[in-house]
């Protein structure tokens, strides 16, 4: 069987290799000059397995509002005239409810578990390196209100079977030694202790090289300009360069931009990119410096140790496909690591980078069939693609080779928007 991916970030370079492990041959696409440099490129580096959350939830309407007025806001709103944009805000509003949180939670934490246990069997395959390291998630709480508002977040994590600690400041000190010089800025903090990071381009380029020496072809340079779709297959994929690219099957990764080449087929997924901002700045002082993920309940920044970098990541920005890095854009989370970190990283040296995430209104990532025979979907995992990327590229892979996945599709594939 030949398969065709479309896409070269995590997602779909993890779809290649589990592909490629069962015995598939495989092209992959992709429009840039190497894997992994758009939204996986320089993303907070959390492999968030305790922190799998759908962002519509209970509350989150009036947070938002909240968030709107605030100096260093975690979300960004441009009203544009956008039906698109319109339609999948409504759909994310009806999703912020109890019953509809707490089902896609259970989709979302299906996704992320899987991926969590099967990620150290591919690492013990591959022997790639990517700056890993398993120390837990620090979420941070400045105030005594997030500290008691945390305790809806520990049931839920009690129910879905991910390890938690509470801490109080002291205790947060002692997981993160750099904290003690800032004490006076928090109260306390909920670590999650199954979580790990690392850096997933890293992790991508890596894999991408060893799918490479495992035979898996990459043509690189190469946008997807549509689908091409006859008597309810695809029959193949058009390229501005390499002209139209044929096989047996055809996986689409593309992330935010999948809409793009799957509407005009009448493939319509509610999948719209939410931009994110980060940057990457070198470690100066290893004890002024975190040694794991830290996450500001605040501002909803994460800061993030890979290796000798620290990586500072937030913000929601729901403007569309701009891709553009204002002069201030990354404004809020120099100042969340200035503020927690001061003497850690050399925030003169900071490289600042922008990228899209692909949102479902719903939280959970679109996977599986579509309603041609030979087309499979692995998009809209929102911030959790690096979390849920072996998973889910495991789980599409053995769909599409005609094996029986490990997990369950349902409330996963497209069937559930009715399409």
């Amino acid at each position: 069987m030949k398969v065709v991916v479309m896409g070269a970030g995590v997602i779909g370079v993890t779809t290649a290799y589990y592909l490629r492990k069962g015995g598939a041959e495989v092209t992959v696409l992709d429009r840039q000059l190497g894997p992994g440099l758009e939204t996986s490129y320089a993303n907070a580096g959390e492999l968030s397995y305790g922190m799998t959350s759908p962002w519509a939830a209970p509350g989150v309407p009036l947070k938002a509002l909240k968030w709107l007025f605030m100096k260093r806001r975690p979300l960004f709103i441009w009203p544009l005239i956008s039906p698109t944009m319109w339609s999948w805000g409504l759909q994310m509003l009806r999703n912020c409810n109890e019953e509809s949180y707490r089902v896609n939670k259970s989709r979302m934490v299906r996704i992320s578990n899987y991926s969590r246990d099967v990620m150290p069997e591919l690492i013990a395959e591959t022997g790639i390196e990517y700056d890993g390291r398993a120390q837990g998630t620090l979420q941070l709480f400045r105030t005594e209100k997030q500290l008691k508002g945390s305790k809806a977040d520990q049931e839920i994590l009690a129910e879905y079977d991910s390890p938690y600690e509470v801490l109080d400041r002291d205790g947060c000190i002692a997981v993160e030694p750099a904290l003690a010089s800032v004490r006076d800025k928090f109260v306390g903090g909920l670590r999650l202790t199954a979580d790990r990071t690392g850096d997933c381009r890293m992790f991508t380029t890596a894999l991408a090289e060893r799918c490479a020496e495992m035979g898996v072809e990459f043509l690189y340079g190469q946008a997807v300009k549509s689908i091409v779709a006859e008597n309810e297959r695809v029959a193949g994929v058009d390229t501005e360069i390499a002209g139209r690219v044929t096989g047996d099957a055809y996986v689409c990764a593309l992330g935010s931009y999948g809409p793009r080449v799957l509407n005009p087929i009448g493939v319509k997924l509610p999948v719209y990119p939410v931009k994110g901002y980060s940057v990457t700045l070198p470690v100066t002082s290893d004890a002024e410096a975190p040694q794991s993920t830290i996450m500001d309940e605040t501002h909803k920044v994460a800061i993030t140790r890979l290796g000798d970098r620290i990586r500072v990541a937030g913000t929601a920005e729901i403007a569309g496909y701009s891709n553009r890095l204002g002069p201030h854009a990354t404004d809020t989370v120099r100042h969340v690591i200035s503020d927690l970190f001061p003497g850690g990283g050399a925030l003169g040296k900071a490289e600042g980078w922008t990228g899209l995430r692909p949102m479902t209104p719903d939280g959970t990532p679109v996977l599986g069939p579509s309603r041609y025979d030979n087309l499979f979907l692995n998009t809209g995992h929102g911030t959790l693609g690096w979390t849920m990327a072996c998973g889910s590229g495991r789980a599409v892979a053995d769909v599409v080779l005609g094996k029986a996945p490990e997990i369950s599709f349902d409330g996963l594939t497209a069937e559930r928007y009715g399409r």
